[in-house]
């Protein structure tokens, strides 16, 4: 049954949820392509998925990517952007696109930021010059991008935040998502809200029932991985989920850890994205079904076997640890690209493992699986 039809061109359909947990499995409806979720996203920073074409980007399973809105204002800008006819020409990308709203650089800049009603001033990382972004300049750069799916502009604030400080920015988040939705007029573009509220439960429930008057396409979920433990992490999804609809899809973003995403798709999230595997894999670390691979250590010169024997991934299939060890050493770019594949296509077959497990009512039996094979330090990889 496809449920949430504010904007028929964009919907989610709960097809199935795991008897023993509340994992679902669905399918977003964006604009006439689907995605199926729980679904992770490569992350695009600057319209790129890092060292990968648009066609390695289709071949490893990807149904939708990440842009990032902050960077893709910087360069090559909005009006070059309308000129290509948006992110997916401009790209060769026929995918579905979200973008982030730009408030997660702007938390990252914090040593220059300074907020006020209107909107965070920061200094660009690029020169240094000052910068302005409002509610409003997040919609109508997002707009201009041409995303399928656009973020309201927030503000993500540090671990740990005062009880009064969380309270002060849970309004003005407020604010800024109505004033966001208000600038808002593409049609063909989904609009999700962002919960925020830090370690807080009453203030995570004030902030999601709020959005949800709203009436958002879908509901992001803020403020976590940015420094607090595991557990505070998990229990901000646990005063978070219980006040949103089942009828709209739930994002949490920046995750890409195994144990995170479980946790999550645990408690209901559909959606994640994170730059951890093709960063990781840029350093030469990677993620196999033997578990973690420093790919650049003497012990796999005279490797010649697969990197992992369960993937089936272009580096996989015709590559040996030997192989990738000489590129890591001698710093060529091939072996970024093959070991960004590897990472991004190991994540995308464990959402299918996921899926899977959810249409079968054995999702907590997978999650036990998956942890006790790969075990996991406090950085989940």
């Amino acid at each position: 049954m496809i449920i949430g039809m504010k904007n028929p061109g964009f919907s989610y359909e709960l097809i199935h949820q795991d008897k023993r947990s509340k994992a679902r499995l669905g399918r977003l409806h964006v604009f006439g392509k689907t995605v199926d979720t729980p679904v992770f996203m490569p992350v695009g920073t600057q319209a790129t998925v890092k060292f990968l074409s648009s066609d390695d980007i289709r071949k490893i399973g990807a149904s939708i990517i990440l842009g990032n809105t902050y960077h893709l204002w910087l360069r090559p800008g909005p009006e070059t952007l309308i000129k290509a006819g948006g992110i997916h020409s401009f790209m060769n990308y026929d995918g579905p696109v979200l973008t982030d709203s730009g408030g997660f650089q702007v938390f990252s800049l914090a040593d220059s930021r300074k907020i006020k009603e209107e909107g965070v001033s920061f200094k660009s990382h690029l020169d240094g010059s000052r910068l302005f972004m409002s509610p409003e300049d997040s919609i109508h750069i997002q707009e201009a991008i041409g995303s399928d799916i656009a973020i309201s502009f927030d503000e993500c604030i540090p671990y740990p935040s005062s009880y009064e400080y969380t309270k002060d920015s849970v309004d003005r988040t407020l604010r800024w998502a109505k004033r966001g939705q208000d600038a808002h007029t593409r049609t063909n573009q989904a609009l999700f809200g962002v919960v925020q509220g830090s370690e807080y439960p009453d203030l995570r429930k004030y902030c999601a029932e709020k959005l949800v008057e709203m009436d958002f396409d879908g509901y992001s979920i803020g403020g976590t991985s940015v420094g607090e433990s595991k557990e505070t992490h998990y229990r901000m999804l646990d005063y978070t989920l219980p006040y949103l609809p089942e009828d709209k899809p739930r994002y949490e973003m920046g995750i890409g850890a195994i144990n995170d995403i479980l946790e999550a798709v645990e408690r209901g999230v559909d959606m994640f994205d994170c730059v951890l595997p093709t960063r990781i894999a840029r350093h030469g670390t990677l993620m196999t079904s033997q578990g973690r691979i420093n790919i650049k250590k003497n012990i796999y010169k005279d490797d010649f076997t697969p990197l992992d024997p369960e993937c089936d991934c272009e580096c996989c299939r015709n590559y040996t640890k030997a192989y990738l060890n000489h590129l890591f050493r001698n710093n060529e770019g091939l072996g970024n690209r093959l070991m960004s594949i590897h990472n991004l296509r190991f994540l995308l077959r464990l959402m299918e493992g996921i899926r899977e497990a959810i249409a079968e009512d054995r999702f907590m039996e997978y999650k036990e699986e998956i942890l006790n094979r790969y075990g996991f330090d406090e950085r989940g990889f």
